[in-house]
């Protein structure tokens, strides 16, 4: 699920060069203003939804409170990735310090996997206990209605946000906020039922919503967790500098591309092949210019190139006679 919302952000990405202007303090400003909204939003929601699932005696909408909660905590761990992860590189973090942002994924993933958890294991004990459950106010209803509706217009508003600037950490958070209106619709509808004459439907809505808080929790924090172990990008995108580079003037052919994922940014190493004739100066200049092509194209922080004689590209990897060594 997460793979082929990832696929269809790049395409969005890919088919927007603009989007590569950004700098990152204008992703980091952008981010941060979205965030705060969600943050408005969701103390709102918190509020509202805890206090009246009490009075009203929902479960579901305590249950979606204690969401909106898990979303406020979310929150502030993004906006806390997002100050760290705009900081220049430095002597310990040469690469720069992007990877503050795929931590945020996971932090935030793993804490959706222990809310979920929590709440399927609150749910498991209302349905042992069937005839506790209470008929809910209709007051309970309204307030699901109207956060479904607010969390609906946050998802769009901040997954706008996140294609612009081109953030995943700000992706996460914003199917975060369409998890939560997914959640309000069930709970809606259990509150529904239960209004109906079948009181156990809303702690069925609550357990759903605690399995769907889970799964997506399980699907962040697992993601996030590929990626801070050096996790190859798509062949699409792998074909997309392969082609940039093949397209050098002087570069003969591309082989041994590698990447790994640096927070939204990708670092790769290349071996290019140019002709054997040339000096190594002429080699380093068409390796430089290739390596300024991919950076302006696409989303590279760092390209490493190694030049090898062209239809000899093995000779980097033989072994040296003993008189080199």
């Amino acid at each position: 699920m997460l793979a082929a919302r990832e696929m269809n952000f790049k395409q969005d990405f890919a088919d927007d060069p603009e989007d590569l202007q950004h700098t990152p303090a204008e992703r980091a400003a952008a981010g941060a203003r979205s965030t705060w909204v969600s943050v408005g939003v969701n103390l709102m929601l918190t509020a509202t939804q805890v206090t009246v699932g009490i009075l009203a005696k929902s479960q579901g909408l305590v249950a979606d409170g204690i969401h909106s909660l898990s979303d406020l905590v979310a929150d502030f761990v993004v906006l806390l990735a997002g100050h760290h992860a705009q900081k220049d590189a430095d002597e310990d973090h040469p690469y720069g310090h992007q990877r503050f942002e795929t931590a945020a994924s996971l932090v935030l993933g793993a804490l959706l996997l222990a809310v979920g958890v929590g709440m399927l294991w609150s749910a498991f004990r209302k349905l042992e206990q069937p005839e506790l459950v209470q008929q809910v106010h209709v007051v309970a209803l309204w307030v699901a209605g109207g956060a479904l509706v607010a969390k609906e217009l946050l998802f769009r508003y901040m997954l706008a946000v996140a294609k612009r600037v081109k953030s995943s950490m700000l992706v996460a958070n914003a199917w975060h906020a369409r998890s939560d209106a997914a959640s309000s619709l069930v709970v809606g509808i259990g509150i529904a039922g239960n209004l109906a004459g079948y009181p156990i439907l809303d702690p069925i809505a609550a357990l759903i919503v605690g399995f769907m808080v889970a799964k997506m929790g399980w699907s962040f924090a697992w993601d996030a967790l590929h990626d801070l172990t050096d996790r190859a990008v798509d062949e699409q995108e792998v074909s997309a500098i392969r082609q940039t580079l093949a397209a050098t003037p002087g570069v003969k052919n591309v082989h041994d591309i590698r990447t790994r994922k640096m927070g939204d940014m990708i670092v790769v190493d290349a071996h290019l092949e140019v002709d054997a004739t040339l000096s190594v100066e002429a080699g380093h200049d068409i390796a430089v210019v290739a390596r300024q092509r991919v950076l302006q194209r696409h989303r590279v922080l760092n390209l490493m190139t190694h030049v090898d004689p062209w239809r000899r590209p093995d000779l980097d990897h033989a072994k040296l006679p003993p008189s080199a060594r």
